[in-house]
């Protein structure tokens, strides 16, 4: 899809720090980390969200599959590490090419659950500002 910067990492057109690739995904470093491992495992075929992935397609099991990879490969897998996707807007989506984010590298329990629960609050504060004011 054009003007996707994810479908343009994928193309090669914009440079990325790639560290797993094979048919289906591309797993590269996130350009704004928000932790020391920070890696996105994005699908080749653009999917704008998790809602849009027909029933039956195997890409979300492959996309399990290379973040259990990554997590062994980086030294994570038996520490711990987060592993989610954000859906749309309320969600957190901020890119709408369907990814997983794979996240280790500090405490992220209890540091993470509050940072979560306060991002969530303001964004849906900011949400209901803009949508009183359109």
């Amino acid at each position: 899809m054009s003007g996707c910067i994810f479908c343009k990492i994928i193309e090669g057109k914009v440079p990325a720090n790639i560290v797993y690739e094979d048919e289906m995904v591309v797993a590269f470093w996130d350009a704004n980390p928000a932790s020391p491992i920070h890696i996105l495992i994005v699908p080749r075929k653009h999917v704008p969200t998790l809602n849009d992935i027909p029933d039956g397609d195997a890409i979300l099991g492959h996309i399990g599959d290379v973040a259990k990879k990554l997590a062994r490969d980086l030294g994570v897998a038996d520490t711990g590490y987060r592993f989610f996707i954000n859906v749309n807007r309320g969600g957190g989506q901020v890119v709408f090419h369907l990814h997983a984010h794979l996240v280790s590298g500090r405490d992220m329990g209890t540091k993470f659950i509050k940072a979560a629960i306060f991002l969530a609050v303001g964004w849906r504060k900011l949400l209901k500002k803009l949508g009183s004011n359109g």
